[in-house]
């Protein structure tokens, strides 16, 4: 695949082509892979939960200013960099740098100090990353000149992707895509055997809201359901019809689904409640079925709560979009496999979780790759869980495959 250099001179141009990125990163890798994975332990051992990534912040500045890069702090936490000839255009790439709130029981030598908090989706990989790609590039640029690099590079290190409030938004209103005309990214995958790169063009992940549903009614024994306002019985219909309605209403090519977590009212067996609450999760990989998500489950559930005389309440928490990948950018990663091993190239299946890189691409067009960190030994693992271990060998994998898409934005 050739992408034509849009800015910048036809000197420059010539003069990229003639040193590549991604063979220096290749040889960066090797000779750096021990630094690498100390960065990675230092993360995964000292992880910060959400809008809290100060130290993590601090780190990653250090880090940059020893390779003579300039990182510029976010207002709260995380921060950017840039590399390359002024003028020249612009792309980017994003690593998450926060963790969860989970105990880690991996029992590794380099496990998580911190009580409670554990990097468990891999956001200390995909920091390292973003990291080691910044510094190899400094190194690239010392060997060779700015101008060699051909093109500006935008390393954003995001704060509070694992929250609602989502820390996209905050880096996007604070400027960070400002000139920038394409932005990549990978997530872990552990049902990937390390090694395996999964890409997908459209929706990869899927909107993911927070839908929470109050009954009230006037409560009575019940020995006489009839006349009262039976609040269990309707939290019932809702649990078990409203997703089958839904289903009706939206195609299901979308992915659209709705599912409960918590169902809670009453206290005794012979007492019917007076407030029932149910919480769960409306998702969707259709950007115009999430617009219209809270619209269309309150039209639902008025129809089908009317009948049993509940009073309702719809609190609807609009969460991320979802993270809908270019034909160009997806295209790009997929070159950037192919050139090293065109068997490593997987096509990612679309995922019901959410993801708030979605954010940066209702501003710019990008694509998130599935990076494989299995180390096909044992079970897949799966995120989020407090015992999951990834391959680190994926490290040195997701810097040369970003260095594989700059050569062709050159």
């Amino acid at each position: 695949m050739s992408i034509q250099v849009q800015d910048g001179t036809q000197e420059r141009a010539q003069e990229s082509s003639t040193h590549s990125v991604a063979q220096f990163v290749q040889n960066w890798t090797r000779d750096n892979a021990q630094r690498v994975i100390d960065w990675r332990r230092h993360l995964h051992r000292n992880p910060e939960l959400s809008h809290m990534e100060t130290e993590t912040t601090r780190f990653l500045a250090a880090e940059l200013e020893r390779a003579g890069l300039q990182p510029v702090a976010l207002p709260s936490t995380g921060l950017i960099a840039d590399i390359g000839p002024v003028g020249a255009p612009r792309i980017a790439f994003r690593g998450d740098i926060d963790a969860l709130p989970l105990q880690e029981v991996t029992g590794l030598d380099y496990a998580s100090e911190v009580p409670g908090v554990m990097h468990a989706c891999g956001h200390d990989i995909h920091t390292t990353v973003v990291l080691g790609l910044a510094v190899a590039l400094a190194d690239f640029v010392d060997a060779h000149g700015e101008d060699a690099l051909g093109i500006q590079v935008r390393f954003i290190f995001q704060p509070a992707e694992e929250v609602m409030d989502g820390g996209a938004v905050d880096v996007i209103e604070a400027g960070a895509l400002n000139g920038v005309s394409r932005i990549f990214a990978v997530h872990c995958e552990p049902k990937l055997r390390t090694g395996e790169i999964g890409v997908r063009t459209g929706a990869i992940t899927s909107a993911s809201d927070v839908v929470e549903i109050i009954l009230r009614g006037h409560g009575g024994h019940t020995s006489r359901p009839h006349l009262a306002a039976d609040l269990v019985y309707t939290a019932g219909l809702i649990a078990s019809q409203l997703p089958g309605l839904l289903s009706r209403t939206v195609d299901p090519r979308t992915g659209t689904v709705l599912t409960f977590g918590a169902i809670n009212g009453g206290s005794t067996f012979n007492a019917i409640p007076q407030e029932v609450r149910l919480l769960g999760t409306f998702r969707t990989a259709e950007v115009g079925v999430w617009r219209r998500g809270e619209e269309t489950l309150r039209e639902l559930l008025e129809h089908l709560v009317a009948p049993t005389g509940a009073e309702l309440e719809l609190r609807y928490t609009k969460g991320v979009p979802p993270v809908m990948n270019d034909d160009v950018s997806t295209a790009a990663l997929a070159q950037a496999v192919n050139d090293v091993d065109p068997n490593a190239l997987k096509e990612a299946p679309q995922s019901t979780g959410g993801e708030d890189f979605s954010w940066y691409l209702e501003h710019v067009p990008g694509s998130m790759a599935r990076l494989g960190a299995w180390t096909g030994k044992g079970e897949r693992p799966d995120l989020h869980q407090p015992d999951i271990v990834f391959d680190e060998r994926a490290l040195g994998i997701g810097i040369r495959l970003f260095a594989g898409v700059i050569d062709q934005f050159r």
